[in-house]
């Protein structure tokens, strides 16, 4: 166990490096602004490129997690994930899609003769 001494330096430290981290991007990208616009084409180019690409890893890293863990899951994990977006697409309702998903996925795995563990 550390002593309280160097529990503070820590702490401090590893506060200041958070702050930072969080204040660069202002820093760096914060430049003035035309029309509502950002002027920097890299920075325009970021927003709306980063969301997407990061809902596709999440997406990816979501579907085969579980199939890589066990290859037979792979029907109850792909029929919730279509359940997900069909109903995302259709209705618009984060809630309700991934409420749905989830509790088609849990039936298919409590109800299918597939060992999950």
């Amino acid at each position: 166990m550390l002593p309280l001494s160097e529990t503070v330096i820590y702490t401090f430290i590893m506060g200041a490096v958070i702050f930072f981290c969080r204040a660069i991007p202002f820093i760096f990208f914060g430049g003035t602004k035309t029309d509502g616009q950002a002027e920097n084409k890299f920075l325009l180019f970021i927003e709306k490129t980063a969301p997407p690409v990061a809902m596709t890893v999440l997406c990816f890293n979501a579907l085969t997690a579980p199939i890589k863990e066990n290859p037979a899951a792979v029907l109850p994990v792909i029929l919730a994930a279509v359940l997900t977006a069909m109903l995302h697409i259709w209705k618009r309702n984060v809630l309700l899609s991934i409420f749905s998903g989830t509790a088609l996925f849990m039936i298919l795995q409590r109800f299918l003769p597939v060992n999950f563990s």
